[in-house]
C-alpha cells in the first residue's frame, strides 16, 4: 500500500502565531506563500540602496498622497503574505496599525532583485496579478531594467513592460509621479 505524503499549508492565522509564539522573529528572512514558508534571498548592499533610493523619490513626490510602505506584508489570501519591498498604499487613518493591507489597498508594488529575478517574476507578480493589484515593478538589478506589470488577471499580468536606461517611469495610480530608470537601479 502506498503512503501519499500531504504538505501541511500553513495559513496566515498560523504564521501569526509563529510570530506571537517566538517561532518566527522580526529578523526572520521569510514571507507566506501559497501556505509554505519561503525564505527570502539576503538583502545585498546594491538592494537596499535601491530600496532606499525608490523610497527617498517616491517620499518627496507623493506628498502625502499614499502610504509608502517598505517591506511590510500585504495579506493576498488565507495563504499568502508576500513582503514586497515597497508597496505604494491607499492613505487609512490608522496606518494600517489594526491589520496589514490586502490587495484593495494597494495601488503599486515593488520587487527589487539583485539575484532573485526569475523567483519574482515567475512566483511573486504573478501573485500579485492574481490577487487584482492593479500594478507590479519588477526592478532588476543584474539587467539593469524596470518590468512593469499592469492590467492584472486569472494568471497573473496581461501587459508587461520593459524600460531600461534613459526611460521614466510613473505609476497609472499617480501619473504625474515620473522617476528616471537610471534613478532607481543606481
Amino acid at each position: 500500500m502506498a503512503v501519499r505524503v500531504e504538505r501541511y499549508r500553513f495559513t496566515v492565522d498560523d504564521y501569526d502565531r509563529m510570530r506571537v509564539a517566538g517561532i518566527l522573529t522580526e529578523d526572520s528572512r521569510v514571507e507566506l506563500i501559497g501556505g509554505e514558508i519561503i525564505a527570502m534571498a539576503p538583502i545585498g548592499s546594491r538592494h537596499a540602496g535601491c530600496v532606499k533610493r525608490l523610497v527617498h523619490a517616491l517620499s518627496l513626490q507623493l506628498a502625502g498622497r499614499a502610504i509608502l510602505s517598505v517591506q511590510d506584508p500585504i495579506r493576498l489570501s488565507r495563504y499568502t503574505e508576500p513582503q514586497p519591498d515597497v508597496a505604494l498604499l491607499r492613505p487609512r487613518e490608522d496606518f494600517y496599525a489594526s491589520g496589514h493591507p490586502g490587495p484593495g489597498d494597494v495601488g503599486l508594488v515593488v520587487e527589487v532583485a539583485e539575484t532573485s529575478a526569475d523567483y519574482d517574476r515567475t512566483m511573486k507578480i504573478p501573485l500579485y496579478g492574481r490577487a487584482g493589484i492593479p500594478e507590479a515593478w519588477l526592478v532588476d538589478l543584474a539587467e539593469g531594467v524596470v518590468e512593469v506589470y499592469r492590467r492584472p488577471g486569472r494568471r497573473g499580468y496581461r501587459q508587461v513592460d520593459r524600460h531600461g536606461r534613459g526611460s521614466f517611469l510613473s505609476p497609472q495610480a499617480w501619473p504625474d509621479i515620473r522617476l528616471a530608470v537610471d534613478e532607481v537601479i543606481g
